[in-house]
């Protein structure tokens, strides 16, 4: 049998990283001079412990907790964040704003579905696309 609460504690313990989940607040305002739209407006929903794992992270802390708690359906990035962090909803974007270790700072991705939940919740997952902002190598 798994201890929930303790299972709950050891995943929050990883949770290293400082995220950023933000909604989109508006519309873009137009720059007269360009007539191009300018950013959109965003408010953040949280900000706080999370982190975002590839599926080769989601293997490597179904091991450490040992047992798998993402089933076989993992999508390529999730959003891991604690219980106590709100619902991330499609659209929303995730940026990792403080990290615990590689390269993950200043990419953005978007929440692909509302966040999974189920009857008994040691963490709040959420889906995620990255988000290509620029694309210099395509070019």
């Amino acid at each position: 049998m798994v201890d929930i609460a303790q299972a709950r504690n050891d995943l929050e313990a990883l949770l290293t990283d400082t995220v950023r989940i933000s909604r989109t607040a508006g519309q873009p305002v137009l720059d007269p001079a360009t007539g191009e739209p300018g950013e959109t407006p965003t408010s953040v929903v949280y900000e706080g412990a999370g982190a975002v794992l590839s599926s080769h992270g989601q293997i490597v802390v179904a091991q450490i907790l040992g047992f798998d708690w993402l089933s076989e359906g993992a999508a390529w990035y999730r959003l891991v964040t604690p219980t106590a962090a709100p619902v991330a909803m499609p659209g929303d974007l995730v940026e990792v704003i403080t990290e615990g270790a590689d390269g993950r700072t200043g990419r953005i991705w978007l929440a692909e579905d509302a966040t999974e939940a189920s009857t008994v919740e040691i963490c709040r997952t959420t889906r995620l696309t990255e988000r290509i902002t620029f694309a210099s190598s395509a070019i």
